[in-house]
């Protein structure tokens, strides 16, 4: 029988087992999943490089 893959919780780096039972993999639990993703929702993590789209300055309120 092989050992289950485990990974590292990205908000407390808890051990995980990812498998069915894991429900909120790859976080260990849903609170670890809210505070990503309020890290997200707060711009407290973002994605390296240029914005693929920006707004012209003179039509900001055209959307």
């Amino acid at each position: 029988m092989n050992k289950p893959l485990t990974v590292s919780c990205p908000t407390c780096n808890t051990s995980v087992a990812w498998d069915e039972q894991s429900l909120f993999r790859p976080f260990c639990s849903k609170r670890c999943q809210l505070i990503d993703l309020g890290e997200w929702a707060d711009e407290e993590k973002r994605i390296a490089g240029e914005p693929a789209w920006m707004p012209d300055q003179d039509n900001e309120n055209e959307y």
